[in-house]
């Protein structure tokens, strides 16, 4: 019901734009979020916007990624720029209904993940 996709291999401080495509179901009313997961790394918080719009960022990336959601098209996206080789990951997007944003467990749906690669 989630699908992610955008990933690819890019070089330090290139950009790109993850989008996380939402079907059978609407999630106009649920937050949504980012999640990565690094070789040998537990998975961690990217990003989350709220129904409202509200928007929520980790420390390693804010100011750098912009997260955004189009509820017409039931779309999110997270624009990703000045990339870093830490910022490789499997990313992943997630959906759900409760306050609690930035914790795996709170979201219901996830969509399989999306490889960024970021070379040196």
């Amino acid at each position: 019901q989630l699908q992610a996709s955008g990933g690819g291999l890019v070089q330090a401080g290139d950009s790109l734009r993850l989008s996380c495509a939402a079907t059978g179901r609407s999630f106009t009313n649920y937050h949504m979020g980012w999640f990565r997961q690094a070789p040998e790394k537990e998975r961690e918080f990217v990003a989350a916007i709220r129904w409202s719009g509200n928007t929520y960022y980790a420390d390693s990336v804010k100011g750098r990624f912009t997260i955004s959601r189009d509820n017409a098209k039931n779309t999110m996206y997270l624009r990703m720029n000045s990339l870093k080789p830490e910022d490789t990951a499997v990313y992943s997007c997630a959906a759900g209904p409760r306050n609690i944003m930035t914790i795996p467990g709170a979201y219901d749906y996830w969509g399989q993940g999306t490889q960024v690669t970021v070379s040196s």
